[in-house]
Formats: structure tokens, C-alpha cells, sequence
């Protein structure tokens, strides 16, 4: 089984070598937005590390999870570590707060509670090396100005939505908002009631589509009151559902991921105006 490093010594160990890093790309990356895998393995080869893929992968469970389906939830999460496990690595990376969660907090919890002590001991292990892309570039890789350490370039001004899962459970703090601010050229605008949900939550709103709905108003007219032309974030889910509420307002604003305007650079710039709502 695969070793548990801390974050000061993944650190330490970043200083002396490039580092084996597992993508856990996530289900609705891999499934409708794969751009924003290749961003985040663009930004780290970038940084000279090696990026692996392990075969297998799928979804973290959390939605089976969130649903009360645990029985359900901790297969996918069996799948999950048995991926995981099949790849040398020194830290895993994931570009969303919500399935980073997941897979930290949720995926032994579920294990505990059918008593499966060999898994929740696997699924902590793999938990412990699985860090959102903002905690892996800042915590261990040292990266505190995007332009001149990892040549971001993003000539446009954006706001900036925090994902609830990153605030609350990773308690990422400002970290990706740093990042974003860093960025070459970009005119970053502040949004208002930042703290606030999108609505999205999952399956929260398939469930309670009313409330998810007027979240989502909340949300986008914030967003339209910064002046910004778009929104980023670190979650494909969250963008993907304030996104499709900007098309249907017919805003023309666009949302777009961290990692893609972390990978945007002067050479090759990511075009605002294409069609990349997330």
C-alpha cells in the first residue's frame, strides 16, 4: 500500500525531485469537460512533474452518497480505491473541491459504517495523498504568483466563485482566489455574497429544483453586478450550473475553470469568447 507523506514533507520532497502525480480526473470532468483534465496536466507538467492516469477510475460516490444510496455508494468507492492503488505515486490531485471531499472525508466514513475495516484504512490512505489542484500548487508546490511561476496569461476581467466543499470541508481558504489574482493581465472583480451557494449541491438540485433555481438568481445577478465577462471557479459542477444559468439569461458570460485560466498563456491563450461554459 502506498505511504501517507505529510504536506511539509510532499513539500520537501518537491524541492529535490519532480513529483508522480495521479490525476482523479472526476466523473463529470472526464464525461463533459476533459479541457479542464488537460489544463491541470498542462500546469503540472509545466512545473516539470509527471502526471499518471489510473486506469479504472470513475466516480468518487459522493452523489450515491449525498442521496442516502451508501450501499450503492461504497461500491463505486471500492472501485475507487482498488484504482488508486494500482499506481505508484507520490499525491493524487483533483480539480474539485467537492470530489476532493469526497474522497477525504466521505469515502472512509461510508466503509466505517459497514464495519469494512480494511477499506476505510485503504480509502484513508488514498484519501490522505488526494489534494484539490489549488492545495497541490500552493501547499506543495510553492506556487504563489501565477505569471511569473507558471506563465498564466489572462488579458480579461473575471469574478470568482468558492465552491461550497472547498470553504467549508477543505477549508481552502483563499487559495484559489489567489492564484486567479496572480494571473498575468487579468482584471479581477470581487464578488458579492461570495460565501453563498450557487445552488447547484448535487442531486439538491434535481430534488429541490425551486430552491435551486432562486439560489441560482441570486447568484448570477451578483455575478452580472461585478461587470466581469465571466466567472471562475474551482468546481466543474458548480460552473457548469451557474453557467447554463447565465446562457439561459442570455448574459453572454461564460464561466471557466481555474485550471484553465492557470494554464492560458501569452503563446497560447485561452480564447474567452468560444463556447466554454462549464
Amino acid at each position: 500500500m502506498n505511504t501517507t507523506p505529510s504536506i511539509p514533507a510532499l513539500a520537501a520532497l518537491a524541492r529535490e525531485r519532480p513529483l508522480r502525480i495521479a490525476l482523479f480526473a472526476t466523473c463529470i470532468v472526464d464525461a463533459m469537460y476533459p479541457r479542464v483534465a488537460h489544463a491541470t496536466v498542462a500546469v503540472l507538467e509545466r512545473l516539470g512533474h509527471t502526471v499518471v492516469f489510473p486506469e479504472g477510475q470513475a466516480c468518487c460516490g459522493q452523489m450515491h452518497v449525498n442521496s442516502g444510496h451508501f450501499s450503492e455508494g461504497r461500491k463505486v468507492i471500492e472501485n475507487h480505491v482498488r484504482a488508486f492503488e494500482s499506481e505508484e505515486y507520490d499525491v493524487a490531485v483533483a480539480p474539485s473541491g467537492s470530489c476532493t471531499a469526497s474522497v477525504r472525508h466521505q469515502q472512509p466514513m461510508i466503509a466505517e459504517r459497514f464495519g469494512d475495516a480494511d477499506l476505510a484504512e485503504r480509502a484513508s490512505c488514498i484519501g490522505s495523498k488526494t489534494l484539490e489542484l489549488s492545495q497541490l500548487l500552493v501547499d506543495v508546490l510553492g506556487i504563489t504568483d501565477a505569471e511569473e511561476q507558471l506563465g498564466s496569461w489572462f488579458p480579461h476581467s473575471l469574478t470568482y466563485h468558492p465552491s461550497c466543499h472547498g470553504a467549508r470541508l477543505l477549508r481552502l481558504g483563499d487559495r484559489q482566489e489567489r492564484l486567479l489574482k496572480s494571473v498575468g493581465g487579468i482584471d479581477y472583480r470581487p464578488l458579492g455574497e461570495s460565501d453563498q451557494c450557487c445552488g447547484f449541491g448535487g442531486t439538491f438540485s434535481v430534488k429541490n429544483s425551486a430552491v435551486s433555481t432562486a439560489m441560482l438568481a441570486d447568484k448570477t445577478a451578483r455575478i452580472a453586478e461585478t461587470g466581469a465577462m465571466g466567472c471562475s471557479g474551482g468546481d466543474a459542477s458548480c460552473l457548469m450550473h451557474i453557467g447554463g444559468g447565465l446562457a439561459r439569461q442570455g448574459t453572454g458570460l461564460h464561466t471557466y475553470h481555474l485550471a484553465e485560466i492557470l494554464a492560458s498563456t501569452r503563446e497560447q491563450p485561452l480564447n474567452p469568447h468560444e463556447e466554454v461554459n462549464a
